[in-house]
């Protein structure tokens, strides 16, 4: 039987996608020409062992053959779109997408992108791709809208059921049809004026995020300086009702949802005549929290006697997030690369993580958590998993740098 939906590409965002369909009843088929992706799980995958098990047991199915994601009412194209070395977003796996749904497209189908992109990448490059590969007219043959994902992987409190859709259609019909197959997974939809706003929303969130966390970068280095408890600070601030969300600092930025300047807009071959110097700065900014924290680490050690080279280091948490095992644009591996590069011997612990390579070396994990802590000259915490008793751990270390936040006031050096 044709399913309701296909979700093309099974990534970070097409999977928890599948994920929640299949949950609210609806018929669910999964397209991705890599076939390892279409099972993707485990520590570094955007779904557990088990909820994968629990999907397939739910009917959802995956495929490899475009064909199949012809029969369906709607299509959602969630391909990843990282950021390049020249800091563009690459957005050749939509364009990949697009082709593949453009030659088995029918009239009346809702096409919907999720992946992150450009504003205009919509109208003026998803557009041209599936009209010309099908014959069809967005807006007339086919709805085509844009609902940039709010995924937040890890979050027990916002979920898809209860975090609105942000909706921009190519026109009100569009948008309307999008409202009606979101509605069914979500509480709340939110109506854009068009898919421009839809992205551009998405832009602005994450931007947001990134330029908030630059700034807490920037007071722990000042903090720091000036003998400051930033943490006490934050919590105090935060108390404020009005005019303040408390960010937190780190040893630099993770994840799948990088900071975007559209200046970098490579498809269209153009950019702006003018830079988005907050979104640089921020960049710049958690850039240099991993070095910051090498040298946090280096003075640290020559403190109690000790030079990085030949100091044992333990390092705690190496995902980009807490409690998944997600690794994406982690810090813990420049800091980790930096370490061993100062003739450090490194040893870590990831709860979610069983294996670790680092410059192409594994890096060795400690079985015993408390015992790697006692034998350590130093543990740094990169992640404040759940699981962590940081009270414990900071009883037991040598030396705790603790660039989270996460350990009592006095028990530990903080970032």
């Amino acid at each position: 039987m044709p399913a309701d939906l296909a979700v093309i590409g099974l990534g970070h965002l097409g999977l928890p996608l599948a994920q929640a369909a299949t949950a609210a009843g609806i018929s669910t088929i999964g397209y991705d020409p890599d076939p390892r992706a279409a099972t993707a799980s485990g520590a570094d995958g955007p779904l557990s062992a088990t909820e994968i098990r629990r999907l397939l047991a739910a009917g959802f199915r995956t495929t490899t053959d475009p064909a199949a994601i012809g029969k369906v009412r709607t299509a959602v194209i969630s391909a990843d779109t990282p950021l390049g070395e020249d800091r563009a977003l690459d957005l050749s796996a939509i364009a990949d997408a697009a082709r593949a749904l453009a030659a088995q497209l029918r009239p009346h189908t809702t096409v919907i992108l999720e992946s992150t992109a450009y504003p205009g990448t919509t109208e003026e490059f998803v557009r041209p791709l599936l009209e010309e590969g099908s014959g069809l007219t967005a807006g007339r043959d086919f709805h085509l809208a844009c609902s940039p994902s709010r995924h937040d992987p890890g979050n027990r409190t916002h979920r898809y059921g209860n975090t609105p859709k942000v909706i921009g259609g190519l026109t009100p019909a569009c948008t309307e049809a999008a409202a009606a197959f979101y509605s069914r997974l979500t509480d709340k939809v939110v109506r854009a004026r068009g898919p421009r706003e839809a992205e551009t929303t998405k832009l602005l969130e994450t931007n947001y995020r990134h330029i908030n966390i630059a700034l807490m970068n920037e007071m722990a280095v000042f903090c720091h300086d000036i003998g400051v408890d930033l943490w006490d600070v934050i919590r105090c601030a935060e108390t404020k009702p009005f005019g303040f969300q408390a960010f937190r600092p780190g040893p630099g930025m993770g994840g799948h949802a990088a900071p975007i300047d559209p200046n970098y807009l490579s498809y269209k071959g153009r950019s702006l005549s003018y830079p988005l110097r907050m979104v640089e700065l921020a960049q710049e900014v958690n850039g240099r929290m991993p070095r910051y924290v090498i040298q946090r680490c280096a003075t640290l050690l020559n403190e109690h006697g000790k030079s990085a080279r030949g100091a044992r280091v333990l390092l705690l948490g190496v995902t980009y997030k807490p409690d998944i095992g997600d690794q994406e644009g982690s810090p813990a591996r420049e800091i980790a690369s930096r370490l061993m590069e100062l003739g450090a011997h490194l040893t870590y612990h990831d709860p979610f993580v069983p294996q670790w390579h680092v410059l192409d070396r594994p890096v060795p994990r400690a079985d015993s958590l408390y015992e790697a802590a006692a034998g350590a000259d130093l543990t740094v915490l990169l992640q404040s998993h759940r699981t962590y008793d940081m009270q414990g751990l900071a009883v037991k270390a040598q030396l705790l740098l603790d660039t989270r936040g996460a350990t009592p006031t006095g028990a530990a050096h903080r970032l």
